[in-house]
């Protein structure tokens, strides 16, 4: 008999471009379920269908109760209708999503951009705890932004602030992914996709490396995989993961001139390769930087890797019933 998870518990859900996790976590930010999907679904009714498959597992694994259900989405969002508005990796665009899960759930659902939601959990309890002015950089499929400014989210005026992955760092660089229609985005230039689209070319180059060998055997490149190989000591692999650390770090520099923060957290996937990425950004940040800001901002990975956003969520869930009880 599967044992059951303790009662006070919500449901945060970070939805990816290509895969969704789900968890059932209590008052204190343990993590006692989780529901991983790996399709991020084809249409809306799909993508939907898959985050309350993965919702409603979460909640049967729970004793009792849920109070509520966060969600972190990568889109611009209209906070106040629960309304995703524009989204680059998902059709998910003018979707009322969290109103149309509470019907399907019969319960309260709330609804921000992922990127938020990760820095909102890196500050209460992780790599930006502490920090009056923080920014967030989530390297997966996309490479989604959040900023904290005196202690607070920013959201700008209409709650499409934050997307620093669409900062452009090569004006006539590779057109950016997904329904942007920029080119040169940061995205674009040192997202995960952009680590596969890279690794592949230098395997071609260097068929005698082990990131060659994979592509020679008709192995899959994959992010893990090239941050596999660079741990085992693959220069090519290594390569990679440097050049796409002096991308971010390009973008980084731009970042600390305009908001002077305390500290730049880095999560999503990428983040797993650690200092050999994170140590060329912060090496291109402080060459191209402005003092005092680059020589003010520490860079640290993310605290909770992966999770932020799904912590994120479930914050947001709890702190939202809490004061929806207290008004």
């Amino acid at each position: 008999m599967v044992a059951k998870v303790p009662k006070g518990c919500v449901i945060g859900v970070d939805l990816g471009g290509t895969k969704l996790l789900a968890g059932a976590v209590d008052p204190g930010l343990r993590v006692h379920h989780r529901a991983l999907r790996s399709s991020r679904g084809e249409d809306t009714a799909e993508v939907l269908a898959i985050m309350e498959g993965a919702i409603r597992e979460a909640v049967e694994a729970v004793d009792g109760p849920v109070d509520a259900v966060g969600i972190g989405i990568p889109s611009t969002i209209d906070a106040s209708r629960g309304v995703s508005v524009y989204a680059t990796h998902l059709p998910l665009a003018g979707v009322p999503v969290a109103a149309l899960l509470a019907e399907r759930l019969d319960l309260p659902v709330f609804m921000d951009n992922d990127a938020n939601l990760a820095l909102l959990a890196e500050h209460r309890a992780g790599a930006a705890e502490g920090a009056r002015n923080a920014l967030m950089l989530t390297l997966g499929t996309g490479i989604g932004g959040g900023i904290l400014i005196d202690g607070e989210l920013y959201r700008g005026s209409q709650g499409a602030a934050g997307e620093l992955g669409h900062i452009v760092v090569e004006q006539d660089g590779p057109p950016c992914q997904g329904n942007c229609p920029n080119r040169g985005c940061l995205e674009v230039m040192a997202s995960g996709s952009a680590l596969v689209r890279e690794a592949t070319a230098m395997a071609g180059r260097r068929p005698r490396s082990a990131l060659g060998r994979t592509l020679a055997e008709g192995r899959g490149i994959t992010g893990p995989l090239v941050t596999e190989l660079a741990h085992d000591g693959d220069e090519a692999a290594r390569d990679v993961l440097a050049l796409v650390g002096r991308r971010l770090g390009v973008g980084m520099s731009s970042l600390v001139n305009v908001f002077n923060p305390d500290v730049i957290v880095i999560g999503g996937g990428v983040v797993a390769a650690g200092d050999l990425v994170l140590e060329p950004a912060r090496a291109e940040m402080v060459a191209r930087g402005l003092p005092p800001a680059r020589d003010h901002a520490r860079v640290a990975a993310a605290h909770f890797g992966e999770e932020s956003g799904m912590l994120g969520a479930a914050l947001l869930a709890r702190e939202s019933v809490d004061q929806r009880a207290a008004a």
